[in-house]
């Protein structure tokens, strides 16, 4: 009886096995690549000031879960506080909101630095003092909008990732972002992830995805064009990728090309 149950089991765990192959088969085979998502180029913004002048604006940038995170209530005592010291803040959602593309899927950087900047026109903002602050996908896109436009002067990665990876879809086939309507170089997520996506494992995923190192090159965020100061904040424990590790590599690569901030 024991070894029947046991044999059931064994072939009922390996039926759902290739079921779930089955179905990741056809998700890979049928994306669309070719054509944009819908709703590509837009994006939400809401702007919070206080009440002086020239104000410098601090942007913040939500990560995998989309929407506005930075208009919820969740971060009101931070957005207060920046107000409180004299800056004025934008939350901006690039997707996962009604009228924004459903996935984090080819995010156009050049609407989403336009949103900023209609945002640094404000009569109440100096627009010569912009910064972004974003977290995990979200520090990913910051970093890769302020090595590409100069009037970004800092930028806080919170988690950060140091190139451009695949985009948040269920085939993981196309790149996170677009400049002029043209996929960035990323990196690619290889067969050999999938049993740590099976298992829920992103972190042994990125680590298969970061032995590709001629993609990781190509793929690498040049944050040495970045026109000011860097921070990072990493996790030693990151249960979503390694991000203590790919920060200490952009130190090296910022050390290497002698970063003058």
């Amino acid at each position: 009886m024991i070894l029947k149950i046991i044999k059931w089991s064994s072939l009922s765990i390996l039926a759902l096995t290739l079921l779930m192959v089955t179905y990741y088969f056809y998700l890979y085979f049928s994306f669309d690549t070719k054509n944009l998502p819908e709703n590509h180029g837009k994006v939400h913004t809401q702007l919070y000031l206080g009440e002086g002048d020239n104000q410098p604006l601090i942007v913040g940038i939500g990560g995998s879960e989309g929407g506005n995170a930075w208009t919820s209530d969740h971060w009101k005592s931070q957005r207060d506080r920046f107000i409180a010291q004299g800056y004025a803040f934008l939350a901006l959602g690039y997707f996962g909101m009604e009228g924004l593309p459903k996935k984090l899927d080819r995010i156009s950087l050049e609407s989403v630095h336009q949103a900023i900047s209609d945002a640094s026109k404000n009569a109440k903002i100096n627009g010569h003092c912009i910064a972004l602050i974003g977290g995990s996908k979200g520090a990913e896109l910051s970093l890769s909008l302020a090595s590409i436009y100069p009037d970004i002067k800092a930028v806080v990665g919170i988690v950060p990732g140091h190139a451009i990876f695949a985009g948040l879809t269920d085939a993981m086939t196309t790149s996170s972002f677009t400049l002029n309507d043209k996929q960035l170089p990323f990196v690619p997520v290889p067969w050999s992830t999938t049993p740590s996506l099976i298992m829920g494992d992103l972190h042994g995923a990125w680590i298969e995805m970061l032995k590709n190192k001629e993609a990781v090159k190509r793929a690498a965020i040049k944050i040495e064009n970045i026109n000011g100061p860097l921070l990072f904040v990493s996790a030693t424990k990151d249960e979503m990728w390694p991000s203590t590790a790919m920060s200490e590599e952009m130190i090296n690569r910022l050390k290497k090309n002698k970063f003058p901030f």
